[in-house]
Parts: structure tokens; sequence; C-alpha cells
């Protein structure tokens, strides 16, 4: 059985109910999400899914009987079958009619309930990614960027009634009243009870006249000064003026570096491909403004577009130095390190050119992890991985590793391997004034 909630939701009065669901199981929730995107493409992550959860996820505790003591009448209606005091004999395990998948019992004597949730885009990703970030972001330099958000910019006296600021209304008239002499109501009303009190009295001394018609006469001054003064006059209305002004943010670059040579097999690239996809999905849900460069490689390097770098074929001998110099081209010269967090996730099989591999570790170790925060480098494994032994790539960054912190190298044989190690590499950390700082 599946639970499907679809009443309406005007003004989003369900929203609190719905959130504190999600809070509730989001343990399974997660669960779930993850292996809907194991199960399916990686860009589908983007897009937001329908996601089933075991229905004891949302178990709330409640009270009930204990029927294993104690006494007990029931009245069971409509039976003609059975008199008090039968034994009504336990059904063989698998030929009970409950459980999920259409209704049919399972081989262990039952399926199980769920709950489905429809889940939006932003709560998909939040899911997904909720634990994970960029590792050891240094705010170099704040940048002003194209996003804009409202900001308070004092008053004025014109606006909208939404954004009337009463307390300086008020303020402005009670200052307006005492500058121009506005009376009291209170004053008014005891003139008009001294007058009625002489009007009522009979007969009236020569002083008593003078006072009533004095009264009078002060009655109508102070009526006319409280129609001249209004309470609240539109010169004292005072609004909250609001401008767009840029809102700060770091300003960031992530490298993206492929093995495309002929020694990576297809399955190889398509790891390393799921790889890149997971951290393209996942900067675009982290960081709007982060910029995203693809850099693929064979026995030459160049920068190419998504499209390209996911889908176009190429093969060719492996040179990795070029990777690295095509890299630090297109840094100094639109990334300046001074002004930018610098970030290099890099996937190959490891297999590279035995000349080259001292000047890739030259200038990895030299040139590139001196600019960067952060530096992750995937190896991709095909089947005869098990047989295999450490490539020379893979010694060379495992010895600068040990030198760098900021460098961190794992390897994958296997598709389901992707998500954890893209969890390891990219786990939420302590900010740290790290190296490039």
């Amino acid at each position: 059985m599946e639970i499907i909630d679809r009443r309406s939701n005007p003004h989003g009065k369900h929203l609190e109910n719905r959130r504190r669901a999600l809070t509730r199981a989001r343990d399974a929730v997660q669960r779930a999400v993850r292996d809907a995107v194991a199960n399916g493409k990686i860009r589908e992550a983007g897009q937001g899914s329908a996601v089933s959860i075991p229905a004891d996820a949302l178990h709330e505790p409640s009270f009930h009987r204990i029927f294993t003591s104690g006494s007990r009448n029931i009245v069971l209606s409509g039976n003609h079958e059975f008199s008090r005091g039968d034994k009504i004999r336990r059904p063989p395990g698998g030929s009970g009619k409950g459980g999920s998948g259409g209704g049919n019992a399972s081989d262990e004597g039952g399926g199980e309930d769920s709950y489905r949730f429809l889940l939006s885009r932003d709560e998909f990703l939040d899911l997904f990614f909720g634990d994970l970030e960029l590792p050891d972001l240094v705010k170099r330099e704040i940048a002003t960027t194209e996003v804009t958000a409202p900001s308070r910019a004092g008053l004025s006296n014109d606006g909208s009634p939404s954004q009337l600021d009463l307390g300086r209304t008020m303020r402005y008239s009670m200052a307006r009243r005492i500058g121009l002499g506005r009376p009291k109501p209170e004053e008014l009303i005891e003139i008009e009870a001294r007058i009625a009190a002489l009007e009522e009295s009979r007969p009236l001394s020569a002083t008593d006249v003078d006072e009533l018609e004095a009264l009078r006469e002060r009655r109508s001054v102070l009526r006319q000064r409280l129609n001249r003064i209004p309470w609240v006059d539109p010169v004292d209305l005072r609004y909250r003026r609001f401008a767009q002004t840029p809102k700060p943010s770091t300003r960031a670059v992530m490298f993206c570096v492929m093995d495309v040579s002929g020694s990576m097999t297809e399955r190889m690239k398509d790891l390393a491909k799921q790889f890149f996809l997971l951290l393209h999905v996942f900067l675009e849900k982290r960081y709007k403004t982060l910029d995203v460069v693809f850099i693929r490689h064979a026995e030459t390097a160049e920068e190419v577009d998504e499209e390209t770098f996911f889908n176009d074929p190429r093969t060719g001998g492996t040179v990795v130095s070029t990777a690295l110099e095509e890299l630090l081209r297109v840094q100094k010269a639109r990334y300046p390190s001074q002004h930018w967090n610098i970030y290099v996730a890099q996937a190959s099989d490891g297999d590279n050119s035995t000349s080259d591999t001292p000047r890739t570790a030259e200038l990895l170790e030299s040139g590139v992890l001196p600019l960067v925060q952060y530096y992750a480098y995937i190896e991709v494994m095909g089947s005869g991985a098990i047989i295999r032994g450490d490539t020379d790539l893979w010694r060379t960054y495992r010895g600068i590793a040990a030198r760098n912190e900021h460098l961190a190298i794992r390897q994958v044989s296997d598709r389901k391997e992707i998500f954890p190690v893209f969890r390891e590499l990219f786990a939420r950390r302590p900010a740290t004034q790290g190296a490039g700082a």
C-alpha cells in the first residue's frame, strides 16, 4: 500500500506539516533519495523526484493495549463460523494479503507499506547534498556579483501602506501636535461638563453667568483648534524605503580535469563522468556564482564546454602534464589566486607517459597546489584492477598528498563507489586557513 497526499495546499497552509514530516523521516527519505540517484541518471538529481519510504518511518509514539495478559471480552460482528473459546490457527508464512507491491504476499509472509514523498528540486538537493561542502573555503576577497538584494535605505514621505513605519509616524505626529498646541480632548471634556453643570443650576449669579460665557467661548476655540490640527496629518507619514544593493559573495572557481585517452575504456570514462556529473550538480546547488572550467586531455589538453567534456569522444596517448599546464594557463589569464578561491577535481585511470611523470609531479606540487584550496583526485580502475598494482601516477600523487593535506586521492572501481567517495572528498569540515590563503 502507498499513501499519497493529493490535498490542495492553498497559500502554503500545509508547509509546516510537510516540514515536520520530512524532519521525522529525514534519514529514511535521505536513503531513498540516494538510492533513486544510484539507480537513475545523475543529471536527474537536479530535477526533483518522487521517493517512497517505509510507513513506519513516520511512526509516532502512542498508547495501546497489551494483549499478552489480563481478561478481555471481544464481540466480532458478522461472525457465523466461530464460537467463543475457539482457537484460530495462524496462517502459514506467505499466505497473508498485506504488503506493498500491488498487494501480493511475499515469501516472508507479508510486505511493507510505504509513504510516497514528491520532493521539489530544492528539497531533493538539500537531502542529497545536505552535509557536503567545498572544504576549507577561505574568503580571499569579497566581490560584488550581479545578484542584488533589498536593503533598508532610510525613510520616505510616500510609499506602500504595507511599508508604513507606524512608530516613526506617531512620533512625528506627536511632535507636530505639541508644536502647534493642539488641545487635549480631556480639557474639552472637562469644559463641557462644567458648562452642563452651570446650565442645570438655577438661578445663576452674575459671576456664574460670566464664567458660563467664558467657558462657551473657550469650548468654541478648542473645537476649532481640534478640527484644524488633526491627530495624524499626511506630513507625519513615514515609510520604510528599500534599495536594491549588490550582495557580496566570495568568488570561487572549480577546474574539472579528465583523462580521455585511449587507455580509458568506455566503462572507466563512464565512472569519471558520473563523478563529474555529481560534482556539477553539487556545485550548481551550493554556489550559484561559482565558475566551472572543463579541461580534458590525452597527449594534449584543451579547455572545452560542458557538452563536449561529457559527450565528445577522443582517443590518443596520455600526457598528464599538458592538463596541468592548461589549468595554469587558464588560471593566470582569468582567475588570479589573490582574488579567487580555486578548486580542482581530476579523474584518470593512472596511466601516464613514464617520461612525463616527473614533469607532472613538479607542476602539481610547485605550480598548482600552492594556488588552490583543495585538489581532489580519483583514479578509476578497470575490471582487471584486482591484479593490477599501483600506477606510477597513483604512487606519485600519494607521495605528494603525504606532504600536502589539501590534496586528497581516492580509487574507484565500481559505480556504487562513486557517491561514498564523493562524500568522503567533499564532507563538510571546519573552515581553516588552508593553503594558498
